[in-house]
Parts: structure tokens; C-alpha cells; sequence
């Protein structure tokens, strides 16, 4: 089953604002050495919103060769229509992912009726794919609540995990958990793995986070699982000042950690959003080096903690 740490893949550019193909690779080995058990790619950190259709299908090949079999793959085959959604499923399907992360758009409406249509519609074109269904909060997400997603899944055998990152998420994995439909295996947090203790605690079986803080999210669910509660709580805590300043900066915190972190050599965004200043740059990197001694892949970059 999924489970554990399943990171959300960012897309690397170039200088030149172009998707980078060899910085994908370096970060599918940076999640891999971290002990990732699975992988997302796109989603809404990899800035889904700001590719191509063409630049999501070429990535997704790169992330599967350079993954070649290591660990659970899921793609990301969002869209506001059953056919979009459909074809970047093929694709998908046809690089040997079975699990497919769509969120419930708001085209789709909000009625469980309406919502579980559509991804019966998906599941009748895509046999043999299991969907894991994001419930995403507003603006982006349709944010359903957690009696209608109960429903939705189970009218839909297909459905067999649910991302809950509605705010708050902890009452939806609630819900689910109490009556689950016998096909939903799994309920995995969002959020950035800024409510993980909290989703842990009422069941969830894993998080999708950034990808930044790879290798202290797994230490945190390695101690959850082994019954250190004690300790992951401690690493939570270490986390959240980072987390929190993600929430506000987003991919642009992704990608300056992960430049400090000697994974990719360019901080470059598409997405719109706003970008830090040289007093948040050094509250970040200060963020940083205070949890440097958890990491434990490759040390952060000299570049830490020098004036912006």
C-alpha cells in the first residue's frame, strides 16, 4: 500500500526558464536517498499550473526512468475535464503508474452525485488505475466536506486513497476512518505535513509534503512507526518554523532550501507568488542551519547563513 513519506516532486528550470530534465533526475535521487517510499509528480508543488501539457507528459518519463523501479510512483493526472484527465492517465498508465492523484476540480461541482460522475467517468477509461482522490481546499481545490467525500468514495470502487488537505483535515480522515468503504485502503495528509502529527494520530497511512525536508519527514515517520511518539513530536516541532514559512513562500522556499541543500544550482518559479526578501532569506537559512544536524544526506551548502 502507499504509505509513509511520498513527496511532492518539484520542476527544476534552467537560467533560461526552460524544465531542467537533469535537475528532475537530481531530485528523484535526493528523494530516493532520503528513504522516500514513493514519489508524486505533478502536483501542486511542482507548479502544475505553469507547465505545459507537453512539459508534465516529459517530465513525468524522466522521473520514471531515473526512479527505474525503486520506489511507488504516483502521477499526478489533474484537470477540469474527464478527457484531459483521461489522457495524462494513459500516459501514466502506459509508463507503468497505476496510481493516479486527481483532484475533484470545481468543475465537477460540489454534490456527491455530480463529483462521484466524474471520477466514474475517469475510472471506466482507465481500467486497472487506482485513483487516489485530492481534496484540496479553496480557492484551488473544491474543498468538499467530509460526509460528501465519504460519499464520493464510496460510489467509486476506483478510489483507493484520499489526499484530505482541507482545512482543518483532521475531522475529514476522521470520518473516513470511522466507516471506510472496503476498497479505500489509505488516507495520506497534505499540507505540507504542517498538521502530520494530528493526521498520524486519527490514522492517516502517510503525507504527500515539498520535497525540501525529505530526510527529517522520514526520520518523523520512522519514529511514529517504531512507537517513538516522543520523538517525532521533537522532530515535528523542529520542522515547523520552515513549515510555516513555506506556507507563505511556497515553491520559492522549496527551491532555495534545496540550492542550500547542493540538490539543483537555480531557485527559478514560474508560479505567481510571493518571493523573499534579503531579511526572510537570512530567517530561512537561519531556520536551516538549526536543523542541519537531522539531515542526513548531503550537508547544507556553505552558502548558509552568508548575508543575502
Amino acid at each position: 500500500m502507499l504509505q509513509g513519506i511520498l513527496p511532492v516532486l518539484p520542476t527544476p528550470y534552467g537560467d533560461d526558464g526552460a524544465v531542467d530534465p537533469a535537475a528532475m533526475r537530481a531530485l528523484v535521487e535526493f528523494a530516493i536517498g532520503a528513504g522516500v517510499q514513493g514519489m508524486v509528480f505533478p502536483g501542486f508543488a511542482s507548479e502544475v499550473e505553469a507547465l505545459t501539457d507537453d512539459e508534465r507528459i516529459s517530465l513525468m518519463r524522466v522521473v520514471v526512468e531515473a526512479n527505474a523501479g525503486r520506489v511507488q510512483l504516483i502521477a499526478g493526472a489533474s484537470a477540469s475535464t474527464v478527457e484531459a484527465v483521461v489522457r495524462f492517465g494513459r500516459e501514466a498508465l502506459d509508463l507503468g503508474i497505476r496510481y493516479l492523484m486527481i483532484q475533484a476540480p470545481k468543475e465537477a461541482g460540489t454534490q456527491a452525485g455530480e463529483v462521484a460522475t466524474f471520477f466514474r467517468a475517469i475510472a471506466d477509461q482507465l481500467p486497472g488505475a487506482e485513483i487516489v482522490l485530492q481534496n484540496a481546499p479553496l480557492p484551488r481545490g473544491s474543498d468538499l466536506d467530509p460526509q460528501t467525500l465519504l460519499a464520493v468514495v464510496s460510489g467509486v470502487p476506483a478510489i483507493t486513497y484520499v489526499k484530505g488537505e482541507t482545512l482543518p483535515s483532521g475531522p475529514a480522515i476522521s470520518v473516513l476512518q470511522a466507516n471506510p468503504p472496503p476498497h479505500l485502503a489509505g488516507i495520506i495528509g497534505g499540507g505540507g505535513a504542517r498538521y502530520l502529527i494530528d493526521e498520524y494520530e486519527r490514522g492517516a497511512c502517510g503525507t504527500m509534503p515539498a520535497l525540501e525536508l525529505a530526510d527529517l519527514h522520514v526520520q518523523l515517520d520512522r519514529a511514529w512507526r517504531s512507537g517513538d511518539k516522543v520523538g517525532a513530536r521533537t522532530l515535528y516541532s523542529r520542522s515547523l518554523p520552515l513549515l510555516l514559512l513555506q506556507a507563505v513562500y511556497r515553491m520559492h522556499l522549496t527551491k532555495h532550501v534545496l540550492t542550500q541543500r547542493g540538490v539543483i544550482d537555480t531557485t527559478a518559479v514560474r508560479a505567481k507568488g510571493p518571493s523573499p526578501d534579503a531579511m526572510a532569506i537570512r530567517d530561512i537559512d537561519s531556520w536551516l542551519a538549526e536543523v542541519a544536524d537531522i539531515f542526513t544526506l548531503a550537508p547544507i551548502a556553505q552558502r548558509v547563513g552568508e548575508p543575502a
